[in-house]
């Protein structure tokens, strides 16, 4: 608790800061929900890559031994670029997946085993997933981190700001009021001497 001064400024003060704490902390804790929310969201979605994923992993395993023969698999398929665009979520800017750009070396369709296309495809096609994960990765690091920055500020309404003020501001009205008490006391302590002295 701050040093705080027995004045009616200071209590004016205080009631108007406990006025811009309970307008604001409303707003925090419906900021907090959003971001809890978005961030469910995101991981739910993250689940059905993922699961997709898998899926599709599993069905290349199944012809994944033609890999083995002597095909320069890796330099017929490079990635491009990966494009996003900057997404804006309870004020908290993130990254929105848009597509994701593949650079195919030409090669000879004589000269290559016939599996070459369909392989090309499906790597595309997990790399895509990939991308899309890694994207949504980073929505949920930059999310959760100001979801723990909100949190932290909810808190320190409840549980330190707005009881603090209360107190001061009750500590200060029991203070100007024994004041007041005693300025009345005082003044009838007074009159009564200006009574007698009178007589």
């Amino acid at each position: 608790m701050g040093k705080i001064k027995f004045t009616k400024n200071e209590l004016k003060s205080q009631k108007d800061a406990l006025k811009r704490f309970l307008r604001y902390l409303p707003t925090l804790m419906l900021k907090k929900q959003q971001l809890q929310m978005e961030i469910r969201k995101i991981e739910a979605q993250q689940t059905e890559l993922r699961s997709n994923r898998q899926d599709r992993y599993r069905e290349i395993l199944r012809w994944i031994a033609v890999f083995g023969e002597d095909v320069a698999f890796p330099t017929l398929l490079t990635v491009e670029s990966l494009d996003t665009e900057i997404g804006n979520i309870a004020g908290v800017d993130i990254p929105v997946f848009r597509n994701i750009e593949f650079e195919e070396s030409p090669y000879d369709l004589f000269a290559l085993p016939l599996w070459v296309d369909e392989a090309i495809q499906r790597v595309k096609y997990l790399c895509t997933l990939d991308a899309k994960i890694h994207v949504l990765e980073k929505q949920a690091e930059l999310l959760g981190e100001e979801l723990r920055i909100t949190s932290q500020r909810v808190n320190l309404f409840e549980k330190v700001k707005i009881p603090e003020t209360r107190e001061n501001i009750r500590i200060i009205q029991i203070y100007l009021g024994d004041e007041q008490t005693a300025a009345v006391v005082r003044g009838k302590i007074a009159k009564k001497k200006l009574v007698r002295v009178s007589l």
